[in-house]
């Protein structure tokens, strides 16, 4: 069965982006960037694909990516409509529709549509993009945290999960620590194999 992933960058007081939804104040730091551009080549949007000659790189990890409208609406502000169209892109949202037909925008409960995903026949896994209140309503389908832990603190904004007190406990297997200051921990769900 397929994984699913949440893969993204967090401060040190736990939020992915600001109150408004912003996470321009997160450093693009050339050793973080060096190591993982390998390793997670499909985790770049378009805008930055072809600067980056990731244009012809084939994914390695993922080939489905979810959302919530919060992380969706920085690409739509940019005049793009389709900011991952090397994935199979769902954007969840109760009020809003799309209008490119390579993103589906849905209602539907995350947790079916994603054992959904899960069922299908790929070698490649779901990405869990954001936001904090997809990413708790998805909790317990999640199986591998991969977090990009950043010195900064914010104080306020966009919770890593931001949904009701309900624990899971995952199981640290690897941490790397870079000289900028960032690390970049993964994490498996408790029981699940790594």
């Amino acid at each position: 069965m397929r994984s699913l992933t949440y893969y993204v960058a967090v401060t040190l007081d736990g939020f992915i982006a600001a109150p408004d939804g912003g996470f321009g104040f997160f450093p693009i730091e050339p050793d973080v960037t060096e190591a993982l551009l390998p390793e997670y080549p499909e985790a770049v949007p378009v805008q930055g694909r072809k600067a980056l000659g990731l244009e012809d790189v084939p994914n390695r990890r993922f080939d489905t990516v979810l959302m919530g409208w919060g992380t969706y609406v920085p690409a739509l502000g940019e005049g793009i409509t389709s900011p991952y169209p090397h994935l199979e892109q769902y954007v969840f949202s109760r009020t809003r529709t799309g209008t490119d037909p390579s993103v589906r925008v849905t209602a539907e409960d995350p947790v079916t549509v994603v054992r959904e995903l899960k069922r299908r026949e790929s070698d490649l896994g779901i990405w869990l993009c954001g936001g904090g209140k997809l990413a708790a309503a998805l909790r317990p389908e999640i199986d591998e945290l991969v977090i990009k832990r950043n010195p900064i603190v914010l104080g306020s904004g966009i919770p890593l999960f931001d949904g009701p007190f309900e624990p899971f406990r995952f199981t640290p297997v690897a941490t790397r620590a870079f000289d900028s200051g960032v690390s970049v921990t993964r994490y498996t769900r408790a029981g699940a194999d790594g």
